[in-house]
């Protein structure tokens, strides 16, 4: 069983999605398919597996979210992803 998952992250402007997207290059390639369009970008994965998935999904949210917030786009305090916050 294959399984693939879109993610579509939209900016205010071009030169943010630029910049986002330029600052995740280095970590998708080969990873996941990433593309940008204007103010949009689209990110899609596939994976044999959910645990495979759950990692790669973990791995590129986190990365998004470093990129936002070395954009200034993001305030206050990161996500807990894993839900392990006290």
């Amino acid at each position: 069983m294959s399984m693939r998952l879109e993610i579509r992250a939209e900016y205010g402007d071009e030169g943010t999605a630029r910049a986002v997207f330029a600052a995740l290059m280095p970590d998708n390639k080969g990873y996941v398919d990433s593309r940008r369009s204007g103010r949009q970008l689209l990110f899609v994965i596939e994976s044999p597996d959910a645990g495979s998935m759950k990692n790669s999904a973990d791995d590129l949210l986190a990365c998004l979210k470093a990129a936002e917030n070395s954009a200034g786009l993001v305030s206050g305090p990161a996500a807990d992803l894993y839900c392990d916050a006290l």
